[in-house]
């Protein structure tokens, strides 16, 4: 598989969890448990998420990705376990779960972000405008803060949900399937952004379905299925038996063809 995307260099990114202590890693869970509906949706999850960092969750639907995140954010109660955090989380939600028919521009959409921040009776000030401005420009949408978010292509809204989260300058930047619906140009930018973003010390954590994104840009690749299957860089992911057992495929699946083409096309440019 030749990648339409530009080549990362790896060493830029961070080192593995293991070559870390605690204080070194802005957010870990130990043995997380989540229950929903009377349900174990997520079960013995341990992560440690390093500073400077891409890591990807993939799996099937129904894995809990969407669920781990938002636990990683804290935003859902756990059965047992912990989350620790260290700085400002900030998240990307689904573009699903967005309404887009609000009369906001994307400056006003990303001065939400500092909502926060602002007392009841204060106005922004300088210092918040310069925030939101450096946000946008960070996502290339500076030209078009005036624009109604309703008049935007779907990638522009994506770019500017991820301004407003990155106007808080979170140490940890978490995304729930930033691809989604979006065309191959807006895909390749974000991909661009978020190496970036990580290279400039923050840790980005997302949930995809896209195998050729993630395998693209992930330093650390979990698979995911209400537990850990496989957690490791890319190139270690060359063993077809933790896809099957996160996708519940066959060995005959066109999947595990794919992963092992866009695995071995990553592991040559790094």
């Amino acid at each position: 598989m030749t990648s339409a995307l530009s080549a990362r260099p790896r060493e830029a990114a961070g080192a593995t969890a293991a070559g870390h202590t605690d204080a070194a890693l802005p957010l870990s869970c130990s043995q997380l448990r989540v229950n929903l509906g009377g349900r174990t949706v997520l079960d013995d999850i341990s992560l440690d998420i390093e500073a400077g960092s891409v890591t990807v969750l993939l799996g099937p639907n129904g894995a809990g990705k969407t669920t781990l995140v938002k636990s990683l954010l804290g935003v859902l109660p756990l059965a047992s376990g912990i989350v620790e955090a260290r700085g400002e989380r900030a998240y990307v939600p689904q573009r699903s779960e967005m309404e887009w028919d609000f009369p906001a521009t994307a400056h006003d959409v990303v001065m939400l972000g500092l909502i926060r921040k602002l007392s009841r009776w204060r106005s922004p000030g300088k210092e918040h405008y310069k925030a939101v401005a450096h946000a946008l420009s960070k996502v290339r949408m500076d030209a078009m803060k005036d624009r109604p978010i309703g008049e935007m292509s779907g990638g522009q809204r994506q770019r500017v949900m991820i301004a407003r989260a990155l106007v808080l300058e979170p140490a940890v930047l978490l995304l729930d399937e930033p691809f989604t619906g979006l065309d191959m140009p807006s895909q390749e930018l974000l991909s661009d952004l978020f190496v970036s973003l990580a290279r400039e010390g923050c840790a980005v954590v997302m949930s995809t379905h896209d195998l050729t994104h993630a395998l693209h840009v992930a330093d650390r690749v979990v698979l995911l299925n209400r537990r850990v299957i496989a957690d490791a860089p890319p190139r270690e992911l060359r063993d077809p038996a933790p896809w099957r057992e996160t996708f519940r495929v066959s060995e005959h699946s066109p999947l595990l063809t794919h992963v092992a083409s866009a695995v071995d096309a990553e592991s040559k440019d790094h």
